[in-house]
């Protein structure tokens, strides 16, 4: 995880609550799906979105990521990098510059 001390800071907040026992993978999972849905919603009726709001909502989906992340026993970051290996490979500049097209659509 983040190397500014945001890791141990999510631990130390499960920890002090005892909400580990809570946070099985898919228990996370679910979560993530479920705030990623209420930052949708923030979207729901205005294109712009409330601010404040996303801002909440995002760093709740951000958080289960990263919890489901130590869980796994993997960093976000470590995660994120080699997901761009592969997605570089499927998009390559070339082909996807200014497109929006799925992968396999180029």
């Amino acid at each position: 995880m983040a190397e500014d001390g945001l890791q141990e800071e999510l631990r130390a907040f499960v920890r002090e609550r005892e909400w580990a026992q809570f946070h099985t993978s898919e228990n996370l999972a679910k979560s993530i799906s479920i705030e990623a849905a209420e930052l949708l919603e923030c979207f729901q009726w205005d294109a712009e979105g409330d601010e404040s709001r996303v801002r909440g909502e995002l760093a709740d989906v951000l958080t289960y990521c990263f919890l489901l992340a130590d869980g796994l026993g993997v960093s976000p970051e470590a995660l994120i990098r080699e997901k761009l290996v592969v997605t570089r490979a499927k998009y390559p500049v070339e082909r996807a510059r200014g497109r929006s097209a799925k992968y396999d659509q180029l």
